[in-house]
């Protein structure tokens, strides 16, 4: 895996601990080798993890539709700074570059990204590994809420295993890295395993 999509939030969040956590995961993916495509923001988490990997000497791609450029404060010292339309050429354009798809805390359009990219993945339109970093458990009542959707059947449990989850970001790459999603059952048949 040589590039991963982060979604995060443009704040920090309340607890410094969201923070600390984005930082080791961009001091990870450097280690590794691993490109950070993310939203090109200067602020929040964005910008924590964006400087993580710059200061490593890693490389970061950032993508940011035209409008957003001065709300989200674009950062012009990362590696490539693409610039789209409209926010849905941001998150194509992140997912054609990126090989897996990192989701921290974030807002409502962090869950935006990850619902939208999660609906492609069962729709079949990409097979990458979609991981929720629950740094702090920020995530528990989310995953508690997909659960309850498998449970009343709204969701197969063949999709929600796909996503990945873990606090640490080292075993969470792992994971990523470890999976293999195969298409050969179609979403829509009923008694899929």
């Amino acid at each position: 895996m040589k590039s991963i999509a982060v979604f995060c939030g443009s704040s920090a969040g309340a607890n410094p601990i969201y923070s600390n956590v984005t930082k080791q995961l961009g001091e990870v993916l450097v280690a590794q080798d691993i490109t950070l495509v993310y939203g090109a923001g200067n602020v929040g988490l964005m910008g924590i993890v964006a400087d993580a990997v710059l200061n490593k000497g890693g490389k970061v791609i950032g993508t940011i539709p035209k409008f957003l450029e001065d709300k989200e404060v674009a950062h012009y010292g990362i590696t490539e700074l693409i610039v789209t339309d409209t926010m849905h050429q941001r998150k194509e354009k992140m997912a054609e570059v990126a090989e897996g798809i990192l989701v921290l805390p974030g807002g409502i359009g962090t869950l935006d990204e990850f619902f939208e990219i999660f609906t492609w993945q069962q729709l079949g339109l990409h097979s990458k590994p979609i991981g929720l970093l629950n740094i702090n458990g920020y995530y528990n009542y989310l995953l508690k809420h997909i659960d309850h959707m498998v449970q009343e059947e709204f969701l197969k449990p063949y999709h929600r295993d796909r996503i990945l989850v873990d606090e640490d970001p080292a075993a969470l790459i792992a994971k990523m890295k470890a999976q293999k999603i195969d298409y050969i059952d179609k979403w829509w048949v009923k008694n899929e395993e």
